[in-house]
């Protein structure tokens, strides 16, 4: 049951790529994926039913997940031009620890520690409330959170060795 949750986020997020943003439909959709990532793990938990291919498949709907937000929001909100800059580099270091923990440890998992858990609601909660605060801020609050988590996230890949 968790899985088919976790996999309902991927279907779901590929039909945000066809819907248009911002609209009833589009929140609507993107509200059920987000409650996907917020019960999937408790549902296997409860159901005793924790697997490392469940982590696996939650990695790989996050990163869908993120990827069509990415493709869907940039474009349409107006930031600073050195914003771009800061969001690839985390998307870099991101990358670079999801790699650098596949070859030391074979293993396909993200981090999830309580400042990538801050990040990623900050991240989740931004499309909703973009209309409502100074976008430049916001931007610049959510890139220093999630610098400070993807560098946590490293000092972590890189010392753990179990």
């Amino acid at each position: 049951m968790a899985n088919s949750i976790t996999g309902s986020r991927i279907i779901l997020s590929i039909l945000l790529l066809f819907i248009t943003p911002f609209s009833p439909a589009f929140y609507a959709l993107y509200l059920t994926a987000g409650l996907t990532d917020m019960i999937d793990g408790a549902v296997a938990r409860k159901t005793d039913t924790v697997s490392e291919f469940g982590a696996k498949l939650d990695t790989i709907a996050d990163i869908v997940f993120t990827a069509v937000c990415m493709i869907k929001f940039l474009p349409l909100i107006e930031m600073p031009i050195w914003i771009y800059p800061w969001i690839a580099g985390i998307a870099f270091i991101k990358l670079a620890n999801f790699f650098i923990n596949y070859i030391r440890h074979k293993k396909l998992t993200s981090f999830h520690s309580v400042i990538n858990k801050i990040a990623g609601a900050a991240l989740f909660f931004f499309p909703l409330s973009f209309n409502l605060i100074n976008t430049t801020l916001f931007a610049a609050a959510l890139c220093v959170i999630t610098t400070v988590a993807a560098i946590h996230e490293s000092n972590y890949v890189l010392r753990h060795t179990a």
